[in-house]
């Protein structure tokens, strides 16, 4: 333990000799290197956002979590403090402002998300209600609901009855994004709803056969084998979203798409393409049954972090802002 403590500062002081020395000889601190040599985008901004925080200044480190209003003043405060002339170098305050405005955003993006989803659905809530409504008529336009109260609700993937039981979990965030992908993606929507619906008949394999009696493959080979619980699978979807975001693996995403601050918006049609790519991917793996849902997710939560490890990664580039960051 006190060799890796003795590893660590002595690794911490060499870094800090390192930058020393190449600041003399390039006459540029490491946020000017960054920017000048890093193209806008994730890479540049999870720089930043890592130099800033290694800084051994506290308003630098402090700089990544001041309100959105304060980073004008903040970057002036950083340009001061590393006696850079704004003058001569113009180019350089509007691209800290821009990966300063991605960090914030991201970090008031968290709080966002996780307000809504600590928020219970209330049935008293008419708001909430609304939202509910909202989501069968976007889903199933040609058939009216009979009741609030109603096994109609299994048809788009409900447990019961009353849909509200099954929030619990992630809060409004869970309605909020099945609303948003029922009303703004509405035709892939109602067509991975429709094919969650679909029996779909397997072919019966020799290892397969040697795992079931005769009765219990009948039984199984006309299972929903390509289907399940489309509003279920939602909210699950929206859980792996939300630790994709709070664990920081979104920022690659969020910071290649998002000009500015990331919003609910950004999260939202994240969540839209996750929930079409898991539906393809839950049809590639071709499970027995509704059984194996935790491994494909499993399995498809990995690929999606290993996604996420490029730095120039953009889960929905239809919805990049690609154009807006050239000029960063």
């Amino acid at each position: 333990m006190f060799v890796q403590v003795c590893l660590y500062f002595y690794c911490k002081c060499l870094w800090r000799c390192l930058k020393f020395v190449v600041r003399k000889l390039t006459g540029q601190c490491e946020l000017q290197r960054i920017c000048y040599n890093t193209k806008p985008g994730a890479a540049r901004t999870m720089k930043i956002e890592a130099s800033l925080k290694g800084s051994k200044s506290k308003r630098l480190q402090t700089s990544v979590s001041v309100h959105p209003d304060a980073i004008e003043k903040t970057i002036d405060d950083i340009m001061e403090l590393k006696r850079i002339n704004p003058d001569i170098n113009p180019q350089l305050g509007v691209s800290l402002q821009a990966c300063l405005l991605q960090i914030v955003g991201y970090r008031n993006l968290i709080a966002e998300v996780e307000k809504l989803r600590r928020e219970p659905y209330d049935a008293e809530n008419s708001q909430h209600e609304e939202m509910l409504l909202k989501l069968w008529k976007c889903l199933k336009p040609n058939s009216p609901l009979k009741a609030r109260i109603s096994k109609q609700w299994c048809e788009i993937g409900f447990q019961g009855d009353d849909p509200k039981t099954d929030f619990r979990g992630m809060g409004l965030l869970g309605l909020y994004n099945l609303v948003y992908f029922a009303e703004w993606d509405t035709e892939i929507a109602q067509q991975v709803l429709s094919d969650s619906l679909q029996p779909k008949y397997r072919e019966v394999t020799k290892k397969e056969l040697s795992q079931f009696s005769k009765a219990e493959w009948e039984k199984k080979k006309f299972d929903k084998a390509i289907g399940y619980s489309f509003a279920i699978v939602g909210i699950n979807i929206t859980d792996l979203a939300y630790n994709l975001l709070v664990s920081g693996a979104l920022k690659t995403h969020f910071y290649n798409v998002a000009p500015e601050a990331p919003t609910l918006t950004h999260f939202q049609q994240t969540f839209c393409y996750l929930m079409h790519e898991f539906h393809k991917f839950w049809v590639e793996e071709d499970p027995l049954d509704i059984m194996e849902f935790n491994r494909v997710r499993e399995k498809f939560h990995k690929r999606i972090l290993k996604q996420l490890q490029n730095p120039e990664m953009a889960l929905c580039p239809h919805f990049a802002a690609s154009e807006s960051l050239i000029n960063m």
